[in-house]
């Protein structure tokens, strides 16, 4: 068993974890934190994306043990409280969504594509960066409707605080 201390969402958490714990299961199973999906177990499928250190990283490909350190944003701490994340929004709004359990590891992939791309996304750039993430429900379309659509509105923010 290893310690395991990461800042999640903000606050600092500590546990103990056997050395081949993923950092998907500790997120679940040591501190209740079941937004992060486990869909594959094989980084195929995109549904356990987090932030490590404010990338995006598939979290079954990570041992917690390696992640230990790091600042760590999963989707229950995208939101500011009440108040949805502009990608949250947009996915409420163009309904980018069906059953759900794809969803938070494409807004958490979303939200990092479009802080890499500060200067706004184009239909085949959301399309290609969203190759590691499956949804078993929808066509993508609305997914990249909403996707452009939270690009557009955190571009403008970008652009009122410069």
């Amino acid at each position: 068993m290893s310690d395991v201390s990461l800042m999640v969402n903000g606050k600092r958490v500590s546990g103990a974890a056997e050395d081949r714990t993923l950092l998907v299961h500790f997120l679940r199973e040591n501190l209740g934190l079941t937004g992060t999906h486990v869909g594959c177990d094989t980084s195929q499928c995109g549904a356990c994306v987090v932030h490590v250190d404010g990338k995006a990283v598939k979290s079954c490909t990570m041992l917690a043990i390696q992640a230990s350190g790091s600042t760590i944003v999963t989707i229950e701490g995208l939101a500011n409280g009440a108040d949805l994340h502009p990608v949250q929004a947009a996915f409420k709004e163009h309904h980018g969504l069906q059953c759900g359990f794809c969803t938070p590891g494409m807004i958490m992939t979303a939200t990092d594509m479009i802080n890499r791309h500060p200067e706004g996304l184009d239909e085949a750039t959301v399309r290609a960066e969203l190759e590691g993430n499956i949804c078993r429900c929808t066509g993508y379309h609305n997914i990249v409707k909403a996707i452009l659509a939270a690009s557009k509105t955190m571009s403008k923010g970008k652009k009122k605080a410069a």
